[in-house]
């Protein structure tokens, strides 16, 4: 990545956390470019950062070898539509739009190289997940430069078919929110057991990132770790036993498959 010249379009906080984990890996603010309609996110990325920040893409996307896309999927059409006169030979282009196919991308931009990424919100802390699909016309040093990108803020996977993109929104795109959830009933639970708010959510936030950490570093699956902390006629069985009384597997795989389905419907709506 010390020699790929970066241009973002879009400087939002997606793309602002992507910078900063290159810059933290050393690459130099000379390398990197965004490009933001608003005035303030331009002034607050160049100053974070000591990159060179454009209100106009065009600008921004001169002489980059990758051409990086992090703008809301309602804007993406005219966002391309917009950049395709002034895009040179072989850039790639790398998508972090939610539901933004790379058939859409192509019919807009060109044919050209086209890396599509579902990264989550912990790309922010640099602790994320990326899905990432590559298009035929990407070579393997493109795919090498997409993978080091996005592992500059956490994991990159890469996927077989674009289609299982849709996948990937529902578990790890919008999984954050499950957790969330998860960890806001915990807490309030907690406190109807009558511990403090404070308590109860200190309690639950450190249950979750060592329950995190186990997983990540054990070398046994989830169902095994929770057989081996689940005693017996114990308090875990217990409460085990009430998740799965209420259908708690069931309504997992059905609240991922609304999301899975969504991210399709969206593919659809937002690429004509």
């Amino acid at each position: 990545m010390s020699n790929t010249r970066i241009a973002f379009i879009g400087a939002g906080n997606m793309a602002a956390s992507l910078i900063g984990g290159m810059r933290a890996q050393g690459v130099d603010a000379s390398r990197i470019t965004a490009c933001d309609p608003g005035a303030e996110t331009r002034q607050r990325v160049a100053a974070e950062h000591g990159i060179k920040t454009f209100a106009d893409n065009a600008q921004a996307i001169d002489g980059a070898d990758v051409v990086l896309i992090a703008v809301k999927p309602q804007v993406m059409k005219a966002v391309c539509e917009s950049l395709r006169p002034h895009l040179q030979p072989g850039q790639l282009i790398v998508s972090v739009a939610a539901g933004i196919t790379s058939v859409s991308m192509a019919k807009w931009l060109g044919e050209r190289p086209i890396v599509r990424c579902m990264p989550n919100t912990p790309a922010l802390v640099r602790q994320g997940v990326s899905g990432l699909f590559a298009t035929p016309q990407v070579s393997a040093e493109q795919r090498q430069q997409a993978e080091q990108l996005l592992s500059a803020v956490g994991v990159a996977l890469w996927l077989e078919e674009e289609q299982q993109l849709d996948a990937v929104t529902a578990v790890s795109g919008s999984g954050p929110a499950y957790f969330f959830l998860l960890i806001e009933a915990m807490t309030a639970a907690g406190v109807k057991l009558g511990l403090p708010q404070e308590t109860a959510a200190k309690l639950t936030l450190q249950t979750a990132l060592g329950a995190a950490h186990m997983a990540i570093n054990s070398d046994v699956d989830a169902a095994e770790l929770r057989r081996r902390v689940t005693s017996p006629s114990g308090t875990t069985e217990a409460a085990i036993k009430s998740f799965q009384a209420g259908g708690f597997e069931a309504l997992v795989e059905k609240a991922l498959g609304a999301a899975a389905h969504r991210s399709a419907e969206m593919a659809e709506q937002l690429g004509n």
